[in-house]
């Protein structure tokens, strides 16, 4: 992120809080459900948490709306070197997380872990391709090719889904198009299998429509920039919000708002969400200045290190859950001696994940506070 993004109080908040809420929704505490609105939709419709991951992706694009303005003074070599290099550097942190530990035990032995089932996309892939068609797209091609670029993608996307899933049930999990595709490209054993089938809600094909969620982030960031922080920004981010998530509704009856499958409709709720959100922030820290306390350095704190704190929010738990006591890996025992046993239910689900969150902002404080900042 670029150091000039700190005139922009309400853009760093953004990135931070949603940072905090992915921590949150990724890692409930065990032993109990956690509250219905801190899960995904199970299929079509929309939970708070749909909206986290795309509005990773929006605040990539805020990002970009200022590194990218040191890309008009690079030849197109230097530019396409520089985002090729930072796309496989984040697709292949992306893919070594879903690799670690890298080994596995047996019998009281070490053993490699071996490629044959490990996950080829993911979040940080689908990041990674996002941030390089988006970036290849507004560097090279005019604002106006760009939104027509946009409209197109999530036309196009909608009927490839028709046109090429299952007759009977084209956005089904089983026969939509994104399946065939994942499957025909890495077989079944490279996919997610979170969902009991090998099926990747950040596959090839709905990366597509997730290129727009950072393309929208860009032009907010950009526009901002441009008008500043007063009311007629407020106003216009407000409204372009509002008409995104009625177009989204209108959209929703024929193609369903389904974060699993990144549909059309899914982009412009998000979006439309994203931009609303952004424009009360920008109200509240900008022109009114409701910072008393400065309660907003904590979520600037969190925001400043995205990508290792992400890292680190995947992969801390997972060592530590191969540590054994009284026959249960120590996270499921922290669950049940401790957090279960003052607040049982949801609750201590929720205060599990809120606990490991401010772990990771500890880190994130300690790394602010020597001046430490992690970039590809």
């Amino acid at each position: 992120m670029d150091k000039s993004s700190s005139r922009f109080l309400s853009l760093d908040v953004f990135r931070g809080m949603t940072l905090c809420f992915m921590i949150i929704v990724n890692t409930p505490g065990s032993g109990a459900a956690p509250f219905s609105p801190l899960e995904h939709a199970a299929w079509h419709g929309f939970t708070p948490t749909d909206l986290v991951f795309p509005s990773f992706l929006f605040a990539v694009g805020n990002a970009m709306s200022f590194s990218m303005k040191r890309y008009q003074e690079m030849g197109n070599s230097a530019v396409l070197s520089k985002v090729f290099r930072r796309t496989l550097l984040i697709f292949l942190i992306g893919y070594l997380m879903y690799w670690f530990p890298f080994f596995s035990t047996s019998g009281g032995h070490f053993h490699l872990k071996t490629i044959t089932h490990t996950r080829i996309m993911g979040v940080l892939q689908r990041i990674a391709l996002c941030y390089c068609f988006a970036s290849l797209m507004i560097h090279f091609l005019s604002k106006q090719t760009v939104f027509i670029l946009s409209g197109l993608f999530l036309v196009i996307y909608w009927i490839i889904l028709l046109v090429y899933g299952n007759p009977a049930d084209p956005l089904s999990m089983t026969g939509n198009a994104g399946i065939y595709l994942d499957k025909f490209l890495f077989g079944p054993d490279h996919l997610y299998h979170g969902e009991g089938i090998p099926f990747d809600p950040e596959g090839v094909l709905s990366t597509l429509p997730a290129i727009v969620n950072v393309v929208v982030g860009y032009y907010a960031g950009k526009f901002i920039q441009q008008k500043g922080k007063g009311y007629d920004t407020t106003t216009k981010l407000l409204l372009t919000g509002c008409l995104f998530i009625f177009l989204a509704l209108c959209w929703n009856m024929v193609f369903p708002i389904n974060k699993k499958l990144w549909t059309s409709s899914f982009v412009l709720v998000t979006t439309g969400l994203d931009l609303v959100i952004l424009s009360a922030l920008i109200y509240a820290l900008e022109i009114n200045n409701w910072n008393k306390g400065n309660w907003a350095r904590f979520f600037t704190t969190m925001g400043k290190n995205p990508l290792p704190i992400y890292v680190l929010s995947e992969i801390l738990l997972i060592p530590v859950s191969m540590i054994m006591i009284n026959g249960t890996n120590a996270v499921d025992w922290i669950n049940t001696a401790f957090y279960q046993a003052i607040a049982p239910g949801p609750i201590g689900s929720l205060l599990f994940a809120i606990s490991f969150m401010m772990i990771c902002w500890l880190v994130a404080y300690i790394l602010d506070k020597r001046n430490i900042y992690i970039r590809v």
